[in-house]
């Protein structure tokens, strides 16, 4: 089976990448550590076994934001241009797009994790290639969810949920169970959004996070962070 991998990502450009986080931080930071997120996660993607079937992808926006992207992902990588009004439809155009495109299954990650460990997306490449149709959910430490594996284009996940709030992850467990969809929910891990879960992210690499162990090395951020004394915690 084919998996497509999209990682949902912004072109790393001054003052549309990761806002809320460069209000703490600053612009050019936040775009730079953006760029390292995207780096790692990418790199994740490409150490999960090609047998598996994983293909990446990085759904992107705005218009004009792959030449940017490009030199920061494996030249295996496909692009797809976001198409939307809000988080829901762009997930959902992208997964149709990509089922449409001949994969059998679609992960959508956010951009915003980079210590994600490999083997919660081999876990949820071997959910989706289980006979019976499902949803594959990772539920993020914030409410909403870091991961979303469907094999079929289920509008109904995506239908009025409240983007951005806590209440993410538990209401598209509720559209699912509306529509009689089974979930195999993986592992709790987290995005980088804001200050404290930058924090979060550095207590992670150094070894002193206890609910959230063993993620990915992560050799991009980690070399920012090291070389950035202004973010030290």
């Amino acid at each position: 089976m084919s998996i497509a991998i999209g990682i949902i990502c912004k072109a790393p450009e001054p003052g549309r990448a990761k806002t809320r986080l460069a209000a703490s931080i600053g612009y050019e930071a936040a775009a730079e550590l953006s760029a390292c997120f995207l780096r790692d996660l990418a790199a994740t993607i490409e150490s999960v076994p090609s047998a598996l079937g994983r293909r990446g992808v990085a759904v992107y926006a705005p218009a004009g934001g792959e030449a940017l992207l490009r030199p920061l992902l494996p030249a295996t990588f496909d692009f797809l241009l976001q198409t939307g009004r809000d988080l829901g439809e762009v997930l959902l155009g992208a997964t149709r797009v990509l089922l449409e495109n001949g994969h059998h299954g679609v992960l959508l990650v956010n951009g915003d994790s980079p210590t994600l460990p490999s083997r919660l997306l081999v876990q949820a490449i071997e959910a989706l290639q289980e006979t019976a149709d499902r949803v594959v959910l990772g539920p993020a430490s914030d409410g909403g969810y870091y991961l979303i594996g469907l094999k079929r284009p289920h509008a109904h996940l995506f239908d009025k949920v409240s983007w951005g709030t806590p209440s993410v992850f538990a209401e598209t467990c509720a559209r699912a169970d509306e529509s009689r969809l089974p979930i195999a929910r993986l592992p709790e891990w987290y995005d980088v959004d804001d200050e404290d879960t930058l924090l979060c992210l550095q207590e992670d690499l150094a070894g002193r996070s206890i609910r959230f162990a063993d993620g990915a090395l992560a050799p991009w951020t980690r070399a920012y962070l090291a070389e950035a004394p202004e973010l030290a915690r």
